[in-house]
């Protein structure tokens, strides 16, 4: 028996998906298949099969070295992994051990810049068939079964800001390598803030075109493609998509777009705010509404004056409820805390309105519309997704339990008392750390191993002499 076999992880449809993944890559020709998985930060990493060897590891499993997913940012390992239980109490990952990774052949996709290439989205799982306690894609699905078991599905359509610079030196020298390396050198392809005219989106549509036809032809629901406000920013939207759905796109997405690009001969980076003269912060802004077991909206008020249902405004309460403690799904980056700021389009504390792009949850729509949702403006486009919304489901969760009331929509999202968001990654660990809510949501185990990974990026951040202080006191004393 294979190792999915022996541990039951597939439903039938899986089993049928695999059949079909086998039949594709015969009949195309596919030469090398990409075994992938998110990794705390949502970066996808796995192994590269031969095709000949692709349809048994499906159902066999790949190895991956668990070190990849103790990693912070910088892809130093934040864990002393060859001491007692690896430095966090699993023996199974003491020593470098390694996990098994095993495709979900639903996910399947041939990658249109890659010849010949297939792609695979990956879950985690000892090699004795448990699942492994800190995959952000279980956890998503965990929660996600959580939500169905009250009748619900979860919808969330993306609207995603990044910046696309043309690649004029890559780095490569071997003085640029280490950890990180030092970043690429970019030039603009336009000058921005003429937002949406026609002439700027002009002058950016042949390089955009190149990543819009690679991500219709894998098979991502793209809606629209804008030319955002700053210089050399982009914003696509795709079409909402239930659960684990939404978040593997996202994922596919950042990593679509990157590589698309590079082959161009150009950088794409949904970091919030480069350190490049001019530049706009981007964000990630999260629709999300709840399908009925009917299949109707459940947030859509049915007549009458009312904006939305009270499963919405309970579900409103929840996420403003837990804002502050859930930044570090939401922005886990030092960077991403540099857009909140007031007046920005960025929002600076926990509120609501209605149609108000200040607010940290704008509400969008009306009695009737089927379109009812609400809008999460919080996010950078860095976020980990699928933890990103875990968090949404259980604060809505949570507020859909205990009724909670949202209060009134600001009219002056800078100026209505509200809690404010952490202004730095420091304060959102903090928070995290202390909230029983996600400790209990997401296990006291997850949360510790995400705040050891980011008390390292920012161990090392405030390691850093910046340019700044160099600047401030060099000359003075």
């Amino acid at each position: 028996m294979s190792f999915v076999e022996r541990h039951g992880l597939w439903t039938p449809e899986q089993f049928a998906a695999a059949r079909e993944v086998e039949r594709r890559v015969e009949a195309e020709g596919l030469e090398v298949v990409r075994f992938s998985c998110a990794d705390v930060h949502g970066v996808l990493r796995g192994k590269t099969l031969v095709a000949a060897g692709a349809a048994k590891a499906m159902q066999g499993g790949v190895a991956l070295t668990s070190t990849m997913l103790l990693k912070d940012t910088s892809h130093r390992t934040a864990f002393p992994v060859f001491s007692a239980g690896g430095g966090f109490g699993l023996k199974e990952l003491q020593g470098a051990a390694d996990l098994v990774m095993i495709a979900d052949p639903s996910t399947f996709r041939v990658l249109p810049w890659a010849r010949k290439t297939g792609w695979l989205l990956c879950d985690l799982y000892f090699g004795d068939g448990r699942p492994f306690p800190f995959s952000t894609r279980a956890l998503l699905g965990g929660v996600v079964e959580r939500l169905a078991a009250r009748g619900f599905e979860f919808l969330a359509g993306l609207e995603v800001e990044f910046h696309l610079f043309k690649l004029t030196d890559a780095k490569l020298a071997p003085a640029d390598a280490g950890q990180p390396g030092a970043p690429p050198e970019v030039e603009l392809l336009s000058q921005g803030y003429q937002y949406l005219t026609e002439q700027r989106f002009d002058q950016m549509e042949p390089a955009v075109e190149l990543i819009r036809r690679d991500l219709q032809n894998l098979g991502l629901p793209l809606r629209s493609v804008e030319v955002e406000m700053g210089p050399s920013q982009v914003e696509m939207t795709f079409e909402p998509r239930a659960g684990v759905a939404a978040a593997d796109m996202m994922a596919l997405l950042r990593s679509a777009v990157k590589q698309s690009a590079r082959r161009n001969g150009l950088h794409a980076t949904f970091m919030c705010r480069p350190r490049i003269p001019n530049v706009m912060s981007s964000g990630w802004h999260l629709h999300q509404s709840l399908r009925a077991g009917d299949g109707a909206n459940a947030f859509m008020a049915r007549e009458g004056d009312a904006m939305f249902t009270d499963i919405a405004k309970h579900w409103l309460g929840g996420l403003l409820e837990h804002a502050r403690a859930a930044s570090l799904f939401t922005t886990p980056t030092i960077n991403g805390y540099r857009r909140y700021r007031a007046n920005s389009l960025a929002p600076d504390r926990a509120n609501w309105g209605a149609d108000n792009r200040g607010v940290m949850i704008r509400a969008i729509g009306r009695a009737g519309d089927p379109a009812t949702r609400l809008e999460n403006r919080v996010g950078e486009p860095a976020a980990n997704p699928y933890i990103y919304m875990a968090a949404q489901i259980l604060a809505g969760l949570d507020g859909l339990d205990r009724g909670l009331d949202p209060g009134p929509g600001a009219d002056a999202p800078y100026e209505t008392k509200a809690p404010a968001l952490p202004t730095t990654i420091g304060e959102a660990i903090d928070a995290l750390d202390t909230s029983a809510f996600h400790r209990a949501g997401f296990g006291a185990g997850f949360i510790d191993y995400l705040l050891t990974i980011k008390r390292a990026e920012l161990a090392r951040f405030n390691a850093e002499v910046s340019e700044w202080e160099q600047r401030e006191y060099f000359d003075l004393f």
